[in-house]
């Protein structure tokens, strides 16, 4: 599936910070498959918001925010992961539980930071 190298987007216009979005979530799959998660589903969306990934790591089912930044100028990519963008993630995570009948399993919430070319995972982001 990831035989060939992952291409930046190079697209410009209204659709780029989707593609740019696409990409970051593509890096953030393949670099977590490598950590040994194990995908579950990725763009989760509902009226309220999205969860970019769920994947399970050990007994956790792990809803993963993924930022992206070609550089620092504006900031790391995780400080755009703020109170209100956690509190929605949240609100999601408990919509997934519910529809899936998962209200007990053992819940984390991390982030993948990707700067550049190099991506960093941060576990417990928040709770």
């Amino acid at each position: 599936m990831f035989g060939k190298k992952l291409e930046k987007p190079k697209a410009v216009g209204k659709h780029t910070n989707k593609a740019i979005g696409d990409y970051g979530e593509k890096l953030a799959v393949k670099y977590l498959k490598k950590q040994g998660y194990k995908i579950v589903k990725t763009n989760y969306k509902i009226r309220i918001g999205e969860i970019d990934i769920i994947a399970m790591d050990g007994d956790f089912l792990v809803f993963v925010e993924v930022k992206y930044r070609s550089t620092a100028l504006y900031g790391l990519p995780n400080e755009a992961v703020d109170k209100h963008k956690r509190e929605k993630i949240k609100r999601v995570a408990l919509y997934y539980l519910m529809h899936t009948d998962m209200l007990e399993a053992y819940v984390r919430f991390d982030v993948v930071q990707i700067l550049g070319d190099k991506i960093q995972l941060f576990q417990n982001a928040f709770y």
